[in-house]
């Protein structure tokens, strides 16, 4: 009796410890899966909300052109560079995270100024508290 037992034992026990590996195996595959699933949900969604930031941007594009000019007399023309649009966080000591608006004045090719907008928690604009980043200039010389 002894000896049927342990041999039933050991026929038995490689079969159910081979079961529970291929299990377990099946079940990392579904994780990784689910995983790349969600990574992939995650990057749309982020990028669902900068097109989102983007077109309000765009549709308060005056306010960025007023502020602009607002900071020297000689601004005729403000012109917004859409594709030079950047998402970046506030560094080292600043946790929040801003948009930067890039552009030019009076149609000079030389000239740049950047304008850094807050991005409140809830993935909103904070026009109001918007702020130079970058002081308008030609050429690199400051624009007064």
């Amino acid at each position: 009796m002894k000896k049927r037992t342990k041999a039933a034992i050991a026929i038995v026990l490689p079969i159910l410890a081979f079961a529970s590996l291929g299990g377990y195996i099946i079940s990392q595959k579904r994780n990784h899966q689910e995983k790349t699933i969600t990574s992939s949900s995650k990057r749309y969604d982020k990028e669902a909300i900068k097109q989102k930031q983007l077109a309000y941007l765009k549709e308060h594009e005056q306010e960025i052109i007023d502020f602009v000019k607002a900071q020297s007399p000689k601004v005729e023309s403000v012109q917004i560079d859409w594709d030079q649009t950047q998402w970046s966080d506030g560094g080292l000591t600043t946790p929040e995270y801003y948009m930067n608006v890039f552009g030019r004045v009076n149609n000079i090719e030389e000239s740049g100024w950047g304008v850094d907008i807050p991005i409140n928690e809830d993935n909103t604009l904070n026009m109001d508290e918007m702020y130079i980043g970058s002081d308008i200039n030609i050429g690199g010389r400051l624009f007064a």
